[in-house]
């Protein structure tokens, strides 16, 4: 069954199809009397901004996969004959920093990458079996493998896959029909394991959240620590996700259009932020508790394929167009990124909200 993330990123995409194709017969809606959101520059002028180009200077092809701030990032480099990856690290200035290389025979690119300090952690794969692997960030030492104790590793594409908190790396895994919450020491050592029964993945910690592979998502939280659960709103014709301060509900309205609703999970501060052409982009909900990032249908979208990148700022319940033509768009740690261009020549724009 396809995971939430998927599922509502597979949706949004078939609107983009079906309205760029009704576009192109009918002419592109109306959007004189809708308010328009105002763009980055406009309304936070102090966040930091940056981009990365989709080629390193020795050609290789990069594929960010964290910024750690909106100049810096860590990524996959595969060389011009597609021989090696190499995991490196992106400098504000250009630097280019290696902090490892291997034949990309029977290899995926480097996944789930996350950090703490200078410490990065990240799962590489080989011949379908993932591994755990650490380095530095600054390449002052050589990196090592943590563990290949990962049990059946569960990726959802989001900033909870690999979590470090309190020098612990922690990861789900699946387990039957229940869930593995592994964990192990950032300086190495034994894998611990703790078992719940029912479809989990992480959230932050030590909270873990379920549903994710449900039709409807989500419909509890529990504390790892010490067991609480909470019951989060649901809905027989709605998709919920949840952080441990919001829930993310998505629907379909009585036009056929669709609707994104946010409360916190006890069913409070209910909210409608967006409707229409509108889909969740990203697998976390309400990143930083404070913004909700979504993707529309554009006026560029029946010639690109692409969709407005939008995020909207619960403190003042604003709306801010991010990007107006936006593919591949990403988000970690508190920076959002995507891409802007075609596929023969594109760009990397990344917008730290930390800085906003």
């Amino acid at each position: 069954m396809p995971e939430r993330g998927q599922l509502m990123r597979t949706l949004v995409a078939l609107a983009v199809t079906l309205v760029a194709g009704a576009a192109l017969l009918f002419g592109a809606p109306a959007r004189s009397g809708t308010p328009q959101p105002l763009s980055v520059g406009a309304a936070w002028p102090q966040a930091q901004r940056g981009s990365v180009a989709s080629h390193l200077p020795d050609g290789s092809l990069y594929t960010p996969g964290l910024f750690l701030d909106a100049r810096t990032s860590a990524g996959t480099a595969r060389t011009p004959d597609n021989r090696f990856l190499s995991l490196v690290v992106v400098e504000a200035d250009g630097t280019v920093r290696r902090l490892r290389r291997v034949p990309s025979a029977d290899r995926s690119p480097f996944t789930a990458l996350t950090s703490s300090g200078d410490t990065l952690v990240w799962v590489e794969t080989v011949k379908g079996e993932p591994q755990l692997w650490t380095g530095d960030r600054t390449a002052r030492t050589t990196a090592r493998q943590l563990t290949d104790d990962v049990g059946e590793l569960r990726l959802y594409d989001s900033e909870y896959d690999l979590t470090i908190v309190d020098g612990i790396v922690r990861w789900a895994a699946a387990d039957g029909d229940g869930t593995e919450f592994r964990s192990v020491a950032v300086t190495g050592g034994a894998v611990k394991v703790q078992r719940e029964a029912g479809d989990w993945g992480l959230s932050a910690w030590p909270w873990a959240v379920d549903g994710q592979t449900a039709a409807t998502g989500a419909s509890t939280l529990r504390n790892l620590s010490t067991g609480q659960s909470v019951a989060v709103p649901t809905g027989r014709r709605s998709v919920t996700a949840c952080s441990p301060a919001w829930c993310e509900i998505v629907s379909i309205n009585e036009e056929g259009d669709t609707r994104i609703e946010l409360s916190h999970p006890d069913g409070s501060a209910r909210r409608t932020v967006a409707e229409g052409q509108v889909g969740t982009v990203i697998s976390d909900v309400v990143v930083l508790d404070r913004f909700e990032v979504m993707g529309r249908v554009g006026p560029q979208s029946e010639l690109s394929g692409n969709q407005e990148l939008l995020v909207h700022d619960l403190t003042d319940r604003s709306t801010v167009l991010v990007s107006p033509d936006a593919a591949d768009i990403s988000y970690r740690g508190g920076v959002l990124w995507w891409s802007t261009g075609d596929r023969n020549s594109y760009v990397r724009n990344a917008l730290d909200l930390r800085t906003i």
